[in-house]
């Protein structure tokens, strides 16, 4: 009987040594959890998210940024109007400008080559004759006073004209 035993007992202890050496395998595995822990945790660089997630924030973000952009467009659009304006009134004073210049440099050379001339000798020595050439000077100034305004009031009319186009369009 003893021979059934032994075969037992020597089992056991075989079994027995097995498992103290499986227990010693997981306490040396169990003792390096904490760094297992550390190396296999997973960090999240970039975050997933769902797609509806995504398009309601696309769409807040649009809600918020479409009056600011419609407003600094009107904005801009208000002050190119004012720089056509603008521009059209330099042209519009550049052309009158330009008119009267024209107008002085041909009837202007004349009344100084006859005030200059002989003639301004003759009014002074004639009476009469030297106040009909003075009222008629006065008379041709003033000529040329009221055809200037003339000439403004009519560019002032159509720069007018041209800023009611201007406001009715952009309505």
């Amino acid at each position: 009987m003893a021979n059934p035993l032994a075969d037992c007992v020597s089992s056991l202890r075989s079994s027995n040594h097995l498992l103290a050496s499986s227990i010693s395998i997981l306490d040396s595995g169990v003792n390096d959890f904490p760094r297992l822990i550390k190396v296999l945790q997973t960090t999240r660089h970039f975050e997933l998210l769902p797609t509806s997630a995504l398009q309601t924030a696309q769409a807040d973000l649009l809600a918020s940024i479409t009056p600011e952009i419609e407003s600094l467009l009107s904005r801009v659009e208000t002050y190119l109007d004012r720089l056509a304006r603008r521009e059209q009134a330099l042209i519009a004073r550049y052309e009158l400008l330009e008119g009267r210049l024209s107008m002085s440099g041909d009837d202007g050379e004349a009344m100084r080559r006859s005030a200059a001339g002989p003639g301004r000798k003759s009014m002074a020595g004639d009476g009469e004759g030297g106040r009909e050439a003075l009222r008629l000077k006065q008379m041709r100034a003033k000529k040329e006073r009221l055809a200037y305004a003339v000439e403004r009031l009519a560019l002032q009319a159509q720069q007018r004209e041209r800023q009611l186009r201007l406001s009715v369009a952009a309505q």
